[in-house]
């Protein structure tokens, strides 16, 4: 089984910067993929960012384009999200999860194993 934790949510004001990570453990080895999602109230969670562990293979919600970047730690075993630009509009639960080979990256339903999440808040 895969355990993840994430940090580095936070309240930040519009056009700020934060960064999470998401620190992972247990059988990594199952791990193809990462993902972070975010999901606001009264909403849906939705697909962020994805990274293979093996490396390319990023992807990006087309509302973070630009602003965001993920990255990973394969020594450490840890992804990151790099927020810039932040709005109000992504106030929301920021989540990591991970999926194994072959399913699809944009659907939660994907995905293995999840982080507890960690809250950001843009203020305007």
């Amino acid at each position: 089984q895969v355990q993840l934790v994430e940090s580095g949510g936070g309240l930040v004001q519009a056009g700020g910067s934060l960064r999470l990570s998401c620190a992972a453990s247990g059988r990594t080895f199952s791990m193809y993929a990462m993902g972070w999602f975010r999901q606001a109230p009264g909403k849906e969670r939705e697909f962020v960012a994805s990274i293979r562990w093996s490396g390319g293979s990023i992807y990006y919600a087309d509302s973070v384009k630009g602003r965001f970047t993920i990255s990973r730690d394969n020594a450490k075993n840890t992804v990151y999200l790099q927020m810039n630009s932040l709005n109000p509009e992504d106030t929301a639960v920021y989540y990591c999860a991970s999926r194994k080979q072959g399913r699809n990256t944009y659907t939660a339903e994907s995905y293995d194993a999840w982080g507890q999440g960690t809250q950001v808040t843009v203020s305007s």
